[in-house]
């Protein structure tokens, strides 16, 4: 029989996930891993020898605790799930054990340095000392991990890894407050590296300049006790869940769009993993990322550095954590929302049903729904240089912006007829199929799922993409115009 042992229970099992054992019922099962896992009897058995009370049994979906079900006989290939009851309040197992707490001491600066945590009787020494001894990796170093990074820093967390594949940008200065004006051009990792050694040189700080992939994501984040993940495309999500999923490492997840912000606790104590939470993708041109919608400065300080707090609580087992839970934060209407969240029974590699065995790299523009099949008819598109000549031609066109209102505030498009993707279909009868209909978004990929989504609703006239978007378009001048786009 294959057996899934849950994370909170996985030490008593050689740290193993997954397990076979010979036994045609529950009986047999549980004698045999007793056998094998000796210490495992300190949970699988109460004392008086009965089945621990605290366990839940399933066989595929169906309830097998009941102890007189334990002698029923099973179907071959039956998957066992041992699942433990975590009672809400009760302490956590943390990340850092007493073993490596006791490795590391506080010297008379770092007693004075973090006095503050340890006049907290839930952390003290004991804490502070599972913080130094703590190894973490933060993705991102943008808006979410410039939070997150310091606080961690600033707690005296004694092992950070920074993995950043970006330079910082001007208009990165707006959310992304540890960066500065000096670092324009740098390496958002380098530039974090510096920032955490100005807060705290006693810290082990580790910069990597590239971009998680599934070549590299298993080595980032080995040895890690956990990982936070503060980055900004779903490629690099998914290929961080499904990394620490394998490794069963914890990760906290954070996001934030325009004025709303989330933050979760996955893959820790038998949680949801990413995939429970959003197995599946968005309606196309929903997708924040795919859209580029601005975000209000402070609420990435805001949800990173509640990503902090929770990364500090699950490093010292201490508090509720937001494991199960999705915290909604709304700073434009000033309202927060605790979701209850549940693990998956399906997932695809968090279950006992996963199909996923290692780490697979995620299609970002197939999930947004930009990626064109094989069997469509190719997208034309013209370069800023040709649409520049046709405009300045006289050229008969329609020129449809399916952009954001906010991204139109501040780039317009003169002469732009503006549909939003969603409204497409049922305002096709507002183009004339006898003339060129050229769409335009931000990066030209949404005007593929535009032209996609016209085809689709029947309609027969030209269309064509603006190549590269008003990125590429913004710095050119129409003569007709007299000034900037």
């Amino acid at each position: 029989m294959k057996i899934y042992i849950s994370a909170t229970l996985r030490s008593f099992f050689g740290r193993n996930a997954g397990l076979e054992a010979r036994g045609n019922n529950i009986n047999d099962i549980l004698q045999e891993l007793i056998r094998i896992y000796p210490d495992s009897e300190k949970v699988l058995k109460s004392e008086d020898g009965k089945p621990a009370a605290f366990i839940r049994i399933f066989a595929g979906e169906e309830d097998m605790t009941d102890p007189a079900r334990h002698g029923e006989t099973l179907k071959e290939g039956t998957e066992l799930l041992f699942l433990p009851v975590i009672a809400g309040g009760s302490p956590h197992v943390p990340l850092v054990s007493d073993e490596r707490r006791k490795e590391v001491n506080l010297d008379d600066k770092e007693i004075e340095r973090f006095n503050k945590h340890l006049l907290l009787r839930e952390i003290g020494v004991k804490g502070q000392k599972r913080i130094k001894a703590a190894k973490v990796t933060v993705f991102g170093a943008g808006a979410l991990g410039s939070p997150v990074i310091q606080y961690l820093a600033a707690a005296g967390v004694g092992s950070i890894r920074i993995v950043d594949p970006n330079e910082v940008r001007l208009e990165d200065l707006q959310c992304q407050v540890l960066h500065s004006q000096r670092d324009l051009k740098r390496p958002k990792a380098a530039s974090a590296k510096d920032k955490v050694r100005n807060i705290n040189r006693d810290i082990e700080v580790t910069a990597e300049n590239l971009t998680p992939d599934a070549g590299n994501v298993m080595s980032l984040i080995e040895g890690s006790d956990l990982v936070i993940d503060c980055s900004d495309n779903f490629r690099s999500r998914y290929i961080i869940n499904d990394a620490c999923v394998l490794w069963g490492i914890p990760l906290v997840f954070g996001a934030v769009y325009q004025f709303e912000g989330m933050v979760s606790v996955l893959n820790h104590e038998n949680g949801p993993c990413l995939r429970c939470l959003f197995p599946e993708p968005p309606a196309p041109g929903l997708v924040p990322t795919c859209a580029e919608g601005g975000t209000i400065s402070p609420l990435s300080g805001i949800i990173g550095s509640i990503q902090a707090n929770e990364a500090l609580k699950l490093i010292m087992g201490v508090g509720e954590t937001l494991s199960g839970r999705l915290l909604r934060v709304d700073t434009f209407g000033l309202r927060t929302d605790l979701l209850r969240v549940k693990k998956n029974e399906s997932c695809r590699i968090c279950s006992a049903k996963a199909d996923i065995t290692e780490v697979e790299d995620f299609d970002y523009e197939e999930f947004c729904g930009l990626k064109q099949d094989e069997n469509e008819i190719p997208v034309e598109g013209f370069t800023v240089e040709e649409l520049t000549h046709r405009i300045e031609s006289g050229d008969p066109l329609t020129i449809v912006d399916v952009r954001e209102p906010h991204e139109r505030a501040i780039l317009r498009f003169p002469g732009a007829k503006v549909i939003p993707i969603g409204q497409l279909a049922r305002r096709q009868n507002e183009l004339s199929p006898d003339i060129d209909t050229v769409f335009i978004c931000r990066q030209g990929k949404r005007s593929i799922l535009a032209i996609n989504t016209l085809r689709e609703a029947g309609y027969k006239g030209p269309m064509y993409n603006l190549k590269g978007g008003m990125d590429a378009m913004k710095d050119v001048i129409f003569s007709n115009e007299g000034g900037w786009l």
